[in-house]
């Protein structure tokens, strides 16, 4: 015997009481068993319980398509009862993926039209849930006609479904935009909040719309003022704010309306620096107003003082005792920190004080904007405290600090010496966590302050030998002691108390780096070249050190086997060329006389290279030049020597050459990086009067969501080569594909040497700083052959 149907409040208590899942699915599968035949019977009574069964079943996750078409049937039923369970079906189970959501049009157009309020409610409700594109063409007219309808509660629902429209296919704009100008004159609260959304929505989607509402914005201006003075609607007012949903969203639409147009703007400054003075703060509602107040101001062309204003409003934010409004300050002082640094700079030491917050999400917004906020009168103090922060900061910021710092010094650092100790101690502190470029800057560095190679490599022994588990330390210690080991073996250095160490202990320590479980493979290829150039620094005996290379001629690494097989080699059949192959690395100037005889000499090969071509060098020193070049010469580049523009000259051409595009020439072009939606791409001519010269256009470009500021691209060739860089057009990339930034390149090669560049990209991308430093050597042969 066939157990009876259940009706739905008895099934939702069986179902509850099911202790199992598999009980719970029996109940579920007996009771549609039930449902399927009552829908196959065609019972008329009880079809809408049986879908109100089935519908409670689809929201616990299981099967229920097969309830569409009785949905379909309820609402073409003429009874309120079967309509609404019809109407509810239809949200919950069709969509328009399946085409037979198409098949309610007709119903839901008839029930428009009727002029029963509560049915037109389904409708619209239907409608504005799941209506396909399809659907809102055919009955736009009818939501068209039901704005204008007298009653408040149908208006309100045809102006949510006007808004579903628009989304769905924005085309219908010009249907639903007289209408809203009419609906501004509303009292109804939920009325006028509906008709403010839908008026958003179509200036988003609408050029025209966006200029046909701009004459609307004194009436916005007159709205809100009402609200802000004596109040628009009593009951809708929440914690003595009148109608705060009300005023945030005229202020987001204020804020569409006055971005890039001053006369909007201007209308609306009295009124917002009116909003930002006069609303409580004691209050949630208060703070989420004045938020979008400060927004407003920052999009729009407000004044200078109203910008101060706003930044003030953030600052008063980050005294909160509430966390989520401290992290909405964060977050919107990052953003305006470019174009407002001075008044964001007055909460340097809120901002700073945040970094201590509990909360991970708090500390690391402070983290970003305190980065934001360092420059070159405030880098000792905000080094200070940022250095403080990452011995104490959480694993997970550290990396983020250590780079945020290493980056910072590198722009502001005051002085050479200053900024060997920073990131020094970021090694020290949070060496594992640094980027993987520490280590080459701050041996360049280190090589290129000769008066400091006495005291760096004290303070690296010092380091290094109290700690070893600091890669990064480790491998710039032993690089630092390789090069300048004599200095450290002298212990004359008047910055530090002398330090006295024998060769022992210095042959001993960097043993104790290559025998340390700890030590990475990198770390020990440092260590063994450290102690093959301090064969040619120490005056004792080099057995000790020729035994320790033996050693690792099995190692298991082949890097290192390789290495080691070498410099034995070096031992045995090369000793007498042994101190030359290991003298210190050249230094590398960026300043100073050196420089300027660079420059000297520069001008005068440019002005013999017609009269004698210059002797190619070796393949392996020009690539030591460019590898060792873009950081010596990034200020050559920028400020490059002056070039002979003598008659008959090579060179004349760098500088008789206009700056405008030239023709294209049949040399393809080349992409070189991309990240994150930022492109660079390189297009090439060669003068046909010149064919020395190559003109290298650079071409950055910007597809992703945030714009890329202080975009600086640097590059370096080898000496054999002459470089000139022009101005770039701009420092900064639009997003969404913006306007791009181009930059010119001219590289003089008389001898057709197979072309190498070394780029240097700098750049914030959405509030990260970013260093990007590659090689290119695939330019096309064309391009100096």
């Amino acid at each position: 015997m066939v157990a009876p149907s259940l009706k739905l409040q008895d099934l939702i208590e069986e179902i509850r009481g099911a202790k199992t899942q598999a009980q719970e699915r029996e109940v579920i599968q007996k009771e549609c068993a039930h449902i399927r035949a009552s829908f196959r019977d065609g019972d008329p009574v009880h079809r809408h319980r049986q879908l109100a069964k089935l519908l409670y079943v689809h929201m616990l996750g299981y099967p229920a398509h097969f309830g569409q078409m009785e949905c379909l049937k309820l609402i073409a039923s003429s009874r309120f009862t079967d309509k609404r369970v019809g109407y509810l079906g239809a949200m919950l189970l069709l969509d328009e993926r399946h085409d037979a959501h198409l098949l309610i049009t007709n119903s839901i157009k008839n029930d428009l039209s009727q002029g029963i309020q509560p049915v037109q409610g389904l409708a619209l409700c239907t409608l504005s849930t799941m209506g396909s594109a399809e659907m809102c063409r055919d009955l736009a007219p009818e939501v068209e006609k039901l704005l204008l309808q007298p009653s408040p509660y149908v208006r309100k629902k045809a102006i949510l479904t006007a808004v579903h429209m628009i989304r769905k296919v924005p085309e219908l704009s010009s249907v639903f935009l007289p209408p809203c100008v009419h609906l501004l004159h509303e009292r109804h609260h939920g009325i006028l909040l509906g008709t403010i959304t839908l008026i958003m929505e179509l200036c988003e989607r609408s050029p025209a719309a966006l200029r046909h509402f701009r004459k609307v914005v004194p009436q916005l201006v007159h709205i809100l003022r009402t609200l802000v003075t004596t109040g628009y609607s009593t009951e809708h007012s929440i914690s003595g704010v009148s109608d705060p949903f009300l005023q945030v969203q005229i202020l987001r639409l204020l804020r569409i309306l006055g971005r890039n147009h001053e006369e909007s703007s201007e209308t609306m400054n009295d009124l917002l620096a009116q909003v930002a003075t006069n609303t409580d703060t004691s209050r949630n509602a208060g703070n989420a107003v004045l938020f979008e107040t400060v927004l407003t101001i920052m999009d729009i062309h407000s004044a200078a003082g109203l910008r101060v204003l706003a930044v003030n409003i953030l600052g008063r934010f980050l005294l909160n005792s509430d966390r989520n409004i401290r992290y909405v300050a964060l977050t919107s002082l990052l953003r305006l920190v470019q174009s407002d640094h001075s008044a964001v700079q007055r909460h340097r030491p809120t901002v700073v004080d945040c970094l201590q917050e509990t909360d991970a999400s708090l500390s690391r917004r402070a983290l970003e904007l305190s980065l934001a906020l360092v420059n070159s009168s405030n880098v000792r103090a905000m080094m200070q405290e940022l250095q403080a922060f990452l011995e104490s900061c959480p694993p997970d910021l550290r990396a983020d600090c250590a780079s945020g710092i290493l980056l910072a010094a590198e722009r502001f650092a005051p002085t050479k010496r200053w900024h060997i100790d920073t990131i020094l101690h970021v090694l020290t502190t949070a060496g594992t966590h640094v980027r993987d470029d520490a280590v080459a800057n701050l041996t360049q560095l280190i090589g290129g302050a000769q008066e400091l190679h006495a005291y760096s490599v004290h303070r690296l022994y010092n380091a290094l030998a109290e700690d070893i588990s600091q890669q990064p330390l480790v491998q710039v210690a032993a690089w630092c002691i390789g090069e300048y080991g004599d200095l450290l073996l002298e212990g004359n250095c008047e910055e530090i108390e002398p330090l006295q160490v024998d060769e022992e202990e210095v042959l001993a320590l960097l043993e104790k780096v290559l025998q340390s479980h700890m030590s990475l493979p990198a770390t020990r290829g440092y260590a063994l070249t450290a102690l093959m150039k301090l064969s040619t620094r120490l005056q004792g005996d080099n057995n000790r050190i020729r035994q320790v290379v033996s050693i690792y001629r099995s190692c298991l690494d082949v890097e290192l086997q390789q290495r080691a097989v070498e410099y034995d080699t070096l031992f045995r059949k090369y000793d007498h060329m042994r101190a030359a192959i290991l003298e210190k690395m050249p230094l590398v100037e960026r300043d100073g006389p050196q420089a300027d005889e660079e420059a000297k000499e520069s001008k005068e090969a440019a002005q013999l290279s017609e009269a004698a071509p210059a002797p190619t060098e070796p393949q392996a020193s020009q690539l030591l030049d460019l590898l060792d070049l873009l950081d010596g010469a990034s200020g050559d580049a920028q400020h490059p020597p002056p070039l002979d523009p003598s008659p008959g000259g090579a060179l004349v051409y760098l500088l008789d050459l206009p700056c405008a595009p030239l023709p294209p020439a049949p040399i393809p072009d080349l992409k070189v990086f991309e990240r994150e939606g930022v492109q660079l791409n390189l297009s090439f001519i060669r003068p046909p009067e010149n064919p020395a010269l190559l003109l290298i256009t650079i071409t950055a470009t910007n597809s992703s969501e945030g714009d890329v500021t202080n975009f600086i691209c640097q590059a370096a060739v080898p000496k054999s080569l002459q470089l000139q860089l022009q101005a770039p057009s701009g420092n900064t990339v639009p997003a969404r594909g913006g306007l791009p930034i181009t930059q010119l390149f001219r590289i003089l090669n008389p001898n057709k040497a197979p072309l190498r560049l070394k780029l240097r990209l700098t750049y914030n991308h959405f509030h990260q700083s970013v260093q990007e430093i590659f090689e290119v050597n695939n330019l096309p042969v064309e391009s100096w052959q």
